[in-house]
């Protein structure tokens, strides 16, 4: 039995008045958002959000009705803007490993905090995220910081669960075997 406040019955919804798909941004959009800024940072993030959602609303008449979380769409839809943004993405990771700062940081309190416990820490990571493939550091990034699922990252990426756990296996061992070697 459907929900009367499903993904699924509010994009329907939308169709004959368009504030129910409002519902869908207030769900989705701050983890969308905070995923977005820690790949691109918080300028593009707000691109990549409103984007989402505009292609998101744009294309609703394709949405499989069957699936009743919206969720795993609209992260798919995120993730493939994203990829136009790998260059910025790259360089990104680049500035962080040379400079450590974080620009995803809320606060000065946290940035002075975080900067004295974990400055190389973090440009070591970025490090390492900058040497993955793409389709692993899109597995990994997907589960550390978008706090997805397995089921959840394959149906964003459009691929099998198992190559979903290889690929976190091999992201994984990578980062660890890259921090490792900075030790």
């Amino acid at each position: 039995m459907r929900s009367e406040s499903d993904d699924a019955t509010l994009i329907a919804r939308s169709f004959d008045d368009p504030q129910y798909f409002g519902e869908l941004f207030r769900r989705h959009a701050p983890p969308l958002h905070r995923y977005a800024a820690r790949r691109l940072g918080g300028d593009l993030a707000d691109d990549i959000v409103a984007e989402t959602f505009h292609l998101a609303f744009s294309k609703r008449e394709s949405y499989d009705q069957a699936r009743s979380d919206a969720l795993p769409w609209l992260w798919r839809i995120a993730t493939n803007l994203m990829r136009r943004h790998h260059r910025s993405e790259s360089r990104m990771y680049r500035a962080l490993a040379r400079t450590g700062v974080d620009p995803v940081l809320e606060g000065h309190a946290d940035l002075v905090a975080e900067q004295v416990t974990a400055a190389a820490g973090t440009s070591d990571l970025a490090a390492a995220l900058a040497g993955l493939r793409k389709g692993d550091r899109d597995v990994l990034l997907l589960i550390a910081w978008g706090d997805l699922n397995y089921q959840q990252v394959a149906d964003v990426l459009d691929i099998p669960v198992g190559t979903v756990r290889s690929r976190l296996n091999r992201a994984r061992t990578k980062v660890r075997k890259a921090l490792d070697e900075r030790d």
